[in-house]
């Protein structure tokens, strides 16, 4: 276990020291220069020259690639163009909101997705196509509704119409009760889509494995068929499972960004948006540096559980 976790990290340096030289690049690959494109018309001559200094454009793009790689080791992410303010400290304020909903948007999807999948892999196994077939179209259709168009529909009946759920106002972990509600509807629209995907792929993975020989030794053997559903053929069919949860969590850091713009959560996506829309370059390279870090980390993460639910797995 700790070569192939030593294994895994050594890996995960040598794709994060990738991941930074290409969005190191990747912003600087950008048609005409960064600093004339955050200033717009507004600069020019002495003062557009000033901020190219004070971005440290001026200098040749080996030291500025060599200077970006010492501050992303030290975690000094420098300041943002527009309020002068430290972005590490910016992002760590906004990441506490964006992990709750994202870890409660996992948390729910499994809950709801993994006994949802594993039913439809039963019923179709049993010969019963109608429920399966309701199942499985119902998360189909899900599946294909964007993000934003559900976070509208939910906004217009749970907010609007039925009074249920806020969707804006402050937030505030000194009042728990309020920020939970407040929450709520961005937490449930990814759930949606989550949900819907994590159940095809449940029932995909469980269906195979109940085909498989120890299955039918197991019935054999007269275990109930919830035994054997969820202790024999669910166990041994948690690989492709639990892959899907660690790219989902993954993904969803990403989607936050609508759903919080959506829903005015004062979380990371909302940070890169204001980033985007005020033109502030440093800003955005480091907030995507945060988001392919995590993603990266979660994928090691996933790995680690695989050796640990499956020994055979190798590097």
């Amino acid at each position: 276990m700790l070569s192939y976790a030593g294994k895994r990290l050594a890996q995960l340096i040598v794709t994060m020291f990738g991941v930074v030289t290409l969005v190191f690049f990747s912003i600087r690959m950008i048609p005409g220069d960064a600093a004339s494109a955050m200033a717009g018309e507004n600069l020019s001559g002495a003062a557009l020259e000033e901020m190219r200094q004070k971005l440290g454009l001026d200098a040749p793009l080996w030291r500025q690639y060599s200077d970006y790689l010492l501050s992303v080791v030290r975690f000094d992410f420098g300041h943002t163009i527009t309020t002068s303010l430290p972005i590490a400290e910016l992002m760590l304020k906004a990441l506490p909101l964006t992990m709750m909903i994202a870890c409660m948007t996992v948390l729910i999807a499994v809950l709801l997705a993994i006994p949802l999948g594993t039913l439809a892999a039963f019923l179709a196994n049993k010969g019963r196509k109608a429920l399966d077939n309701i199942i499985t179209w119902a998360a189909m259709v899900v599946d294909l509704m964007p993000s934003f168009w559900t976070g509208l529909l939910l906004m217009l009946f749970l907010s609007l119409n039925l009074k249920l759920l806020p969707a804006s106002g402050d937030i505030s972990f000194g009042e728990p009760g309020f920020m939970l509600q407040r929450i709520a509807l961005p937490v449930l629209v990814l759930a949606v889509s989550q949900v819907a995907t994590l159940a095809r792929i449940t029932r995909t993975a469980v269906l195979e494995v109940l085909n498989e020989d120890y299955i039918r030794t197991a019935r054999s053997l007269g275990m109930t068929e919830i035994l054997v559903v969820f202790r024999h053929a669910l166990k041994n069919a948690m690989l492709p499972i639990i892959t899907v949860i660690g790219l989902s969590f993954g993904h969803l850091l990403s989607g936050t960004v609508i759903v919080e713009f959506i829903f005015s959560i004062p979380g990371i996506g909302t940070l890169l948006v204001y980033g985007i829309n005020s033109r502030d370059y440093p800003l955005v390279q480091n907030v995507i540096l945060f988001y392919a870090f995590i993603f990266v980390v979660i994928n090691f993460i996933t790995d680690m559980v695989y050796k640990k639910v499956d020994p055979r797995v190798q590097f």
